[in-house]
């Protein structure tokens, strides 16, 4: 049976005897999915590097831009995401988001195929990639009802660590993927380098469509392995049955919701890229309008929001939201502009020609989202310790060190003509910011439990985890604007100045002695 009626954690006996074997299993068979999503929905980091040095017509605030449209869209889809268990259980839920990533893996792998595609599809496929950010929202979510508190922390801490490694198993896997005909001639045509790119010479055939088409079979097999092996649990899922018509209505609700996530995004997309409205008045403006449009879907789709909604008027949800979106805003957004960052920063001159001894982003990109992602379960782990407030404290000292020592670098690296000279303590300081970023994960997710009733810190988890999530957004944004202004070591100083506001309000709050809680 795929639904659990009696579901208690926090009972030793039920918990030796039953409730772990199957609480891991679900754990194990989320992973893979959440993987697999993070991978489809960071992949444009890698693509965009190849597209560039194949010759795709498109400047590079357009091909940063492409990541910022991913972005985007995942922030934007894990609004919904953040409800889904409780209105259509978990077993439900990520067999459905993990069937929607084969859309854009597809969709991708086609267009990638012929350089003279339209940027405006490629667009569309970047918004579709969106998918794989909004499943995060959701698999945190059914996680946290598995475990007990005491183990909540490794357990979230492993799920999405895990999880996040995807994107270091993507940056690794597509360089070589795209080097041969992976699916015999289903592949399509290689296309041939225009230009000697380090040591590949001009004409070798690049099978860019592979970054695309190798999820495909992966994402199959993944989601007949949660159709069988995950749960709903009552406790979760209250109102979901287990009929075949109970469960198709489920599947429809979470589609309705997805959906509506997605016409705001659209929207806020248009707002950005069409109108060129300021990014700073479209983000506020797409959250607000995916909560509102969710809300009006509520009586036609028989889908109660209310007890999730409570979150709002709670205003911890709103402290946590700030302070997750310094630890995981920054670990996706760095991850989506890294490997063109070095691409930009130690592959050109100042004068706007090709650096010859130029840094090849594929060969260290892949190590910050690694770092960041292996070093999360560690960051659980000490909060649960030590306290999660006082570890994200220390944490985020070091974080605004780290992100000034890399602006210093990205400073000297842009106006050198030997900008490779710089490289080296630019990464060391750039992996430090990354495992910040990771440790941060874990102590902040780790706080919710603690600070939140149980019916509430999954909804929160969801919800912090969505806001956070447009990192993915802003972070390639922001380094776009200012590598075309000149200036990219801007970026890392607002972003520094930022972390140090996150300083004083964690610290307020939650971790000074006297503090309103203490986590």
């Amino acid at each position: 049976m795929s639904k659990i009626a009696n579901w208690n954690p926090e009972n030793t006996d039920f918990w030796q005897q039953q409730g772990s074997k199957i609480a891991n299993r679900n754990l194990w068979s989320s992973i893979p999915c959440l993987l697999c999503a993070f991978a489809i929905w960071l992949y444009w980091s890698i693509i965009t590097v190849q597209m560039k040095n194949l010759g795709f017509p498109f400047e590079t605030s357009q091909l940063f831009n492409l990541s910022a449209v991913a972005g985007l869209t995942g922030a934007t889809l894990r609004i919904p995401n953040s409800f889904l268990i409780a209105i259509s259980g978990g077993r439900n839920v990520i067999a459905i988001t993990t069937t929607l990533l084969i859309i854009p893996s597809l969709g991708t792998g086609i267009a990638l195929q012929n350089p003279n595609t339209p940027y405006s599809l490629f667009i569309i496929l970047a918004a579709l990639s969106g998918f794989g950010g909004g499943n995060f929202a959701s698999s945190m979510s059914n996680i946290s009802f598995f475990f007990p508190k005491k183990n909540q922390g490794a357990a979230l801490g492993l799920n999405a660590g895990l999880g996040n490694v995807g994107v270091s198993v993507m940056q690794v896997l597509l360089p070589f993927v795209m080097t041969i005909p992976l699916f015999g001639a289903l592949s399509g045509q290689g296309i041939p380098l225009p230009t000697d790119i380090g040591d590949k010479a001009a004409g070798t055939l690049v099978w860019i469509q592979n970054c695309g088409l190798v999820w495909v079979p992966i994402l199959v097999i993944l989601v007949i392995n949660a159709w069988f092996n995950m749960n709903n649990l009552v406790t979760a899922s209250p109102d979901v049955g287990s009929t075949i018509k109970d469960t198709l209505t489920a599947l429809l609700k979470s589609l309705a919701l997805i959906f509506c996530a997605f016409v705001s995004a659209a929207i806020g997309l248009y707002m950005l890229l069409v109108v060129n409205i300021n990014m700073w008045i479209v983000l506020p403006i797409t959250i607000a309008l995916t909560v509102v449009i969710m809300g009006m879907v509520q009586k036609p789709f028989q889908i109660s929001l209310s007890p999730q909604y409570r979150i709002f008027k709670n205003k911890h949800n709103w402290i946590m939201t700030w302070l997750y979106t310094m630890t995981f805003g920054s670990f996706i957004g760095y991850s989506a502009a890294f490997p063109l960052l070095i691409k930009v920063v130690f592959g050109e001159l100042p004068d706007g020609t090709i650096n010859p001894n130029a840094i090849n982003p594929f060969a260290y990109a892949w190590l910050g989202p690694l770092v960041g992602s292996l070093i999360r379960p560690l960051g659980g782990w000490l909060s649960d310790k030590l306290g999660g407030a006082n570890v994200t404290h220390w944490d985020t000292i070091v974080m605004i060190g780290s992100a000034l020592g890399v602006a210093y670098y990205v400073k000297q690296a842009s106006v050198s003509q030997t900008p490779e000279i710089y490289f080296m303590p630019f990464l060391i300081l750039f992996l430090i910011l990354f495992i910040t970023t990771g440790i941060g994960n874990g102590s902040t997710f780790r706080m919710i439990p603690i600070i939140f009733e149980p019916n509430q810190a999954g909804p929160v988890l969801g919800w912090t985890s969505a806001v956070a999530a447009y990192g993915a957004f802003i972070i390639p944004k922001v380094f776009g604007g200012q590598i075309k202004a000149g200036h990219p070591e801007y970026a890392l100083y607002g972003f520094a100045v930022y972390y140090l506001s996150c300083l004083i309000v964690n610290w307020w709050f939650y971790a000074r002695k006297n503090a309103e809680i203490s986590c």
